[in-house]
């Protein structure tokens, strides 16, 4: 299968009718930068929290607020849900993400995430409380800002998308954070070990890797500072439609967790509650 082919998947989300628009115009709120979606609660009083939410390879904003499970359960909660559009690609429909910091940038999307995050003010939300989460490619977005410049989120939600190869050095990202990972455990589009799109061998110079979740969360435990490389013993959850380790035993402020699940590549039915319920238990 063409490597074209097998990445289209990585732009997957349920498709249902589309709330896009900037909070009840018809058309995406205009920046400098780009432009983004944002979905409102009924009744909104702000200040706001909001997730924003990256869509993956060849999707788009709008696709993301096509998730009606993802949104309504964010909606309901009285988050708004912020969808930023990635560039066109070229040649082909959909959009994506210059995410990786060691191949060529079409955009510094840090600095434009960081120019939707303060836009929204005028939205009534609340820019300290913005949960940045993301899937796929998206999800690889979320980690390497997480990686780079951690303070422009409060929390970080990556599904299904992570650091490629090579991977960052062990002390190279700025700071502790408070992520959570999702991935479903028979993702083959985004195996948790990663795999080899382009080149012979992942030490190709011109190899094209995904990388390994297991050792990006060794990457976040020396980021968190966290005391030992085992999760908290209390911190296993083996009842739950996710097997979830966490690590607690970290810098203050930081918290870290892994959670899988019996799926694939895509956003898990729940998920928006699942993440939600687990950035307001800080």
């Amino acid at each position: 299968m063409r490597i074209t082919t097998l990445l289209a998947a990585l732009g997957c989300l349920s498709a249902s009718p589309a709330l896009a628009g900037c909070a009840g115009e018809e058309t995406a709120c205009e920046i400098e930068g780009g432009q983004y979606h944002i979905v409102l609660p009924d009744d909104a009083d702000g200040p706001l929290p909001a997730l924003m939410f990256l869509h993956g390879w060849g999707s788009s904003g709008e696709g993301v607020l096509r998730n009606r499970n993802l949104v309504e359960a964010a909606l309901a909660r009285g988050y708004a849900v912020i969808a930023p559009d990635g560039l066109p690609r070229e040649g082909a429909n959909g959009r994506s993400w210059s995410f990786h910091p060691e191949r060529a940038q079409r955009r510094d999307e840090i600095g434009f995430l960081t120019q939707v995050r303060d836009d929204v003010a005028r939205h009534g939300v609340d820019v300290e409380e913005i949960s940045l989460g993301g899937f796929s490619i998206g999800g690889s977005m979320v980690t390497y800002l997480a990686c780079a410049a951690p303070e422009t989120f409060a929390v970080y939600l990556p599904v299904g998308g992570s650091f490629w190869r090579p991977h960052p050095d062990m002390a190279s990202c700025g700071g502790p954070v408070r992520l959570l990972h999702t991935h479903g455990w028979t993702d083959g589009t985004v195996p948790l070990e990663g795999r080899l799109l382009r080149g012979e061998s992942w030490q190709d110079a011109d190899a094209v890797v995904q990388g390994d979740v297991f050792y990006a969360m060794e990457i976040w435990r020396a980021t968190n500072g966290c005391a030992q490389s085992r999760p908290d013993t209390d911190r296993f959850v083996t009842d739950d439609y996710y097997l979830r380790r966490a690590w607690m035993e970290c810098s203050e402020g930081s918290a870290l967790e892994l959670a899988i699940f019996p799926g694939g590549h895509t956003v898990p039915r729940g998920w928006a509650d699942f993440a939600l319920d687990w950035v307001e238990a800080f």
